[in-house]
């Protein structure tokens, strides 16, 4: 990784392999995201009828469980880039 600065230009260099990895985590982070937004809302949705209830129930189950993904995902992706660059640096670094 390199950072170059040419009059007012800022070049930031990270390695293409490290910003495809980047990339993909991100979008698998963003799609997480959503869904817990779409398990809760519908959830609560179905709280308004006493005859889903628990099909919400449920829902506000799945939506607390992808909430316990989102570290997971971040994990993987730290540990996902530390194999690419080779564990030569150490800002992602997994020492306690």
């Amino acid at each position: 990784m390199g950072i170059y600065i040419s009059g007012r230009t800022l070049t930031l260099t990270i390695g293409h392999d490290e910003l495809i990895v980047r990339q993909r985590w991100e979008v698998v982070s963003i799609v997480n995201d959503i869904a817990i937004a779409v398990w809760f809302i519908v959830g609560s949705v179905l709280f308004f009828s006493e005859s889903t209830t628990e099909i919400g129930t449920v829902l506000f189950l799945l939506g607390s469980i992808e909430l316990l993904i989102r570290p997971v995902i971040r994990l993987c992706r730290r540990v996902h880039i530390r194999r690419v660059r080779g564990a030569t640096d150490g800002v992602d670094s997994l020492d306690f």
